[in-house]
């Protein structure tokens, strides 16, 4: 039987705690793979008393033996790499021996960040809540054919292309009226561009063909799948393909090398930045959610929305993303409250429905089923036996409504906190 790509995916709105569960998983796969987004990702990893955020580093980097790769759907900035390299580098693992970038992965510029300032700056009222790390405008140039990629910095005529493609940024940003230096950080970035030279520069397709040769490869990707280009809550999305499919056009495979789907999902919903969001709390449940989870953006230390657990939403994703094995994040959170809510369906236009709308912005008002609170600290639980009654009856109720088992439930961010049924 030959060797599969098993995926984890978010199944929300991104910060569901994937980092953790590909740190967990990564033990038992040679290689990790990241098949998209960019650096605005934080995925948090916490083990022997230590705490990393990856942000373009796949999350198996600190597994002993293990291989990373960086896929053509990622978009990759030189400079914020080069720093993350150096925080890996002090925790005594050497990014250059341990991670292979694909040539075909989009370059992040300066001029990128730029750019996703000054059209926040522009859109006013209307702005996106982009991260302002040049994810969007990078992935614009992508999809228009102006981009630079990461094999074109072993070109001859590199700095030439560089060049191009900043002037045409200048351009959009005087029409923007948008001031700035545009040469500001260039020296830097090319000074990091050479760093890059250091690392295995592969061919993603071949690559990933010879390494499932030798056994299974973890695919991880970043923000989740309602925040999807194509599927999510358009337009207060980010600008890659986060669902399943985006696997195989990021790192280059076919649909049948796909092995399990791990969807992971928090027993909350929690959105950064703009767009629709039916279970937001604005009251003192949804601050107290967010203060005992710890709801602060990885990277931008942005405050999250929360809300009640969406299992419409949940189920949609579970749906696009082929799910085969769900883990949920962060019941502990939970384990205080008298009564924990879920949304089972939606009222629009006054009538009720469990699908998805067009426009989630549009008059959605969800519908909740109320469970009683276990009311037990579970923390410090490692095995399932020991779960609450209450929580047991709240994990069945889920596995039914979405018609997938809950395989794995964690307990907290350590690795051992993790709860495997």
């Amino acid at each position: 039987m030959s060797n599969k790509i098993d995926v984890v995916l978010g199944l929300q709105w991104g910060d569901e705690g994937k980092g953790k569960i590909v740190d967990v998983l990564a033990g038992r796969y040679p290689v990790v793979a990241r098949f998209q987004g960019g650096p605005n990702a934080g995925h948090s990893l916490q083990f022997d008393g230590k705490t990393f955020v990856a942000r373009s580093i796949p999350s198996g980097i600190f597994r002993e033996g293990s291989k990373n790769i960086i896929g053509s759907g990622v978009v990759l900035d030189p400079i914020e790499f080069r720093q993350e390299c150096s925080d890996v580098a002090a925790m005594g693992v050497d990014p250059v021996a341990k991670i292979a970038i694909s040539k075909k992965a989009s370059l992040i510029l300066p001029t990128h960040r730029l750019l996703d300032a000054a059209f926040e700056a522009a859109a006013g009222k209307g702005k996106i809540g982009s991260t302002l790390r040049g994810i969007g405008p990078t992935y614009t140039d992508k999809i228009s054919r102006h981009g630079l990629r990461v094999g074109d910095i072993l070109a001859p005529d590199f700095k030439e292309r560089f060049d191009k493609l900043k002037f045409k940024h200048i351009q959009q940003l005087k029409d923007l009226n948008y001031d700035c230096d545009p040469s500001a950080e260039e020296a830097d970035w090319m000074s990091a561009v050479e760093f890059l030279r250091k690392f295995l520069l592969v061919d993603c397709e071949y690559y990933v063909e010879d390494l499932l040769k030798e056994g299974p490869i973890l695919a991880e990707g970043a923000q989740g799948s309602l925040l999807d280009i194509d599927h999510g809550s358009y337009p207060f999305v980010t600008s890659s393909s986060t669902t399943v499919g985006g696997t195989c056009t990021g790192l280059g495979v076919a649909p049948s090398k796909i092995g399990k789907v791990y969807g992971i999902f928090k027993a909350y919903c929690t959105r950064v930045g703009s767009g629709p969001f039916p279970t937001e709390l604005f009251d003192e449940t949804g601050e107290k959610i967010r203060s005992i989870g710890h709801e602060y953006g990885a990277v931008t230390g942005r405050p999250r929305r929360c809300g009640w657990l969406d299992l419409v939403a949940l189920k949609y994703t579970v749906l696009l993303d082929g799910v085969t094995d769900l883990i949920m994040m962060k019941a502990d959170c939970l384990d205080s409250f008298d009564t924990v809510k879920v949304c089972t369906s939606y009222r629009v236009d006054g009538k009720e429905t469990d699908r998805l709308p067009f426009d989630l912005s549009a008059g959605v008002e969800p519908v909740y089923t109320e469970f009683p609170g276990w009311k037990t600290d579970m923390t410090g639980i490692r095995s399932e036996e020991d779960f609450p009654e209450a929580f047991r009856n709240y994990i069945s109720f889920m596995e039914e409504y979405l018609g997938v088992p809950i395989s794995i439930i964690s307990l907290g961010p350590d690795r051992n906190a993790t709860i495997e049924r």
